[in-house]
Formats: structure tokens, C-alpha cells, sequence
């Protein structure tokens, strides 16, 4: 427990040297998860496949969901809560989505960066972590307006990675998100109960799009129709 403890104070040190002391006092105002939300709302999408650490994400002032989410972990960590990251799991037409969880009074809520509207903060009012991720399943779809979202993993603890400097270290993300890729999962849907959603209504899409980097954005296949 001691020697977690070093690592884990080697690691923060490390992410504070390297900040400026603007970017002190911008930390220093992200005291609550939805302040940590709010900064992650006005930061450019980025459009490279690019894992940034939450220093350069701090750095450079963009991210995607992936590195949105570490890097809300960081800040989340730096106000008391573990740093912890869950993976939302769609079909095979749509991209994953991760999320930083906190918890507080027994319930589950969440910050992330997302192209879509609907798929950022939870308060913390949800009993378990299937209830959180259930009340993304309606925002979760792609451009052609299919509801995607059929699972979800179990959460990975970020410290674990406290060790290689996952705040500061470029090449620690990519084992990240390898770790999560072995993760338990947890389905969410019967192939019945897929088979048979509708589509988005067209003003719920456009909606849920209100703001979005389209360069960001995958654009699937069209679906086949059924003849």
C-alpha cells in the first residue's frame, strides 16, 4: 500500500512540474465534476486518431472520448474520487464510447466528451452502474439514426496504471485502452430486442448533433434493407 502510495505521488508530482501557472489556476477552478464537464465542453473534438495524456490534453486544449475521459479521471482524482473509466459498447455500426465515473451518496454519475449532445454528464443519481449506462441508450446512434448501444464493460481503476504515468506519458495510454478492450462485458440487449428498435426521430438526431465537429464523426455503411 505504501509503495501505491510513491507511485502515485511520483505521478502527480510529475503532472504538476509541468504545468503552467495559468494552467494552475485553471485546475484549481475544477473543483466539482460538473466544472470538470464544463471545461471538457468548450475543448475542441479532435479528429486524429490520437491518444493524448491528460497533460496534453491540457496542453493542446482538444481530445476525443477516449482521452476526454482519462483526462476527466485525472481531474476527478485530483478532487478525491478514484480515477475510473467505463467503455459503452455499440453494434458493429457505431463507435465505442468511454466514460469517467465518480460516486457520491451511493450513486453513480459521469463527465465525458462526445460529438453528441446526449452523451456527456450524469449526475450522480444513479443506483448501479447498468442504471447509468441505460440512460444513454436512447442518445447513443449513429447518422443513420440507429440506436446502437448493446453493452458495456466493467470499470477499469486508472491507478493501476499510477506506476507508468498515465497522466504524463504518451505511450501509457495505449495500454489503457487495450486493458479496456480486455475488460468484462455486460450485454444490455436480446437479439430480439434489437431486432425490433426503431429508428431517432429526425429532430432528436439533429438535436443530439447541435455543435458537433462532423470531422469527427463515422459515418457507417447504410444499413441493407430487408426485401
Amino acid at each position: 500500500m505504501a509503495d501505491r502510495r510513491k507511485k502515485r505521488a511520483v505521478s502527480d508530482d510529475r503532472f504538476a512540474k509541468a504545468l503552467t501557472k495559468a494552467e494552475q489556476r485553471l485546475l484549481a477552478r475544477l473543483d466539482s465534476p460538473h466544472e470538470i464537464q464544463l471545461f471538457l465542453d468548450k475543448l475542441a473534438y479532435g479528429t486524429e486518431t490520437v491518444y493524448r495524456t491528460p497533460l496534453r490534453v491540457l496542453h493542446e486544449r482538444t481530445c476525443q472520448c477516449f482521452d476526454g475521459a482519462v483526462f476527466a479521471a485525472a481531474m476527478l482524482s485530483r478532487i478525491g474520487f478514484p480515477p475510473l473509466v467505463l467503455n459503452l459498447l455499440p453494434n458493429d455500426r457505431d463507435d465505442d464510447h468511454v466514460l469517467a465515473l465518480f460516486r457520491r451518496d451511493g450513486h453513480w454519475g459521469a463527465v465525458a466528451k462526445s460529438n453528441f449532445v446526449g452523451l456527456r454528464f450524469r449526475e450522480p443519481v444513479y443506483k448501479s452502474l447498468r442504471e447509468l449506462v441505460m440512460s444513454y441508450f436512447e442518445h447513443y446512434y449513429n447518422l443513420h439514426r440507429e440506436k446502437t448501444l448493446r453493452g458495456y464493460t466493467a470499470p477499469l481503476a486508472l491507478k493501476s496504471f499510477d506506476c507508468l504515468e498515465w497522466m504524463t506519458r504518451d505511450e501509457t495510454m495505449d495500454l489503457i485502452a487495450a486493458r479496456l478492450d480486455r475488460s468484462r462485458r455486460f450485454g444490455l440487449l436480446t437479439r430480439g430486442m434489437a431486432g425490433r428498435l426503431s429508428p431517432v426521430d429526425r429532430r432528436s438526431c439533429e438535436a443530439g448533433l447541435h455543435g458537433s465537429n462532423r470531422a469527427g464523426l463515422s459515418v457507417p455503411p447504410a444499413a441493407r434493407r430487408r426485401g
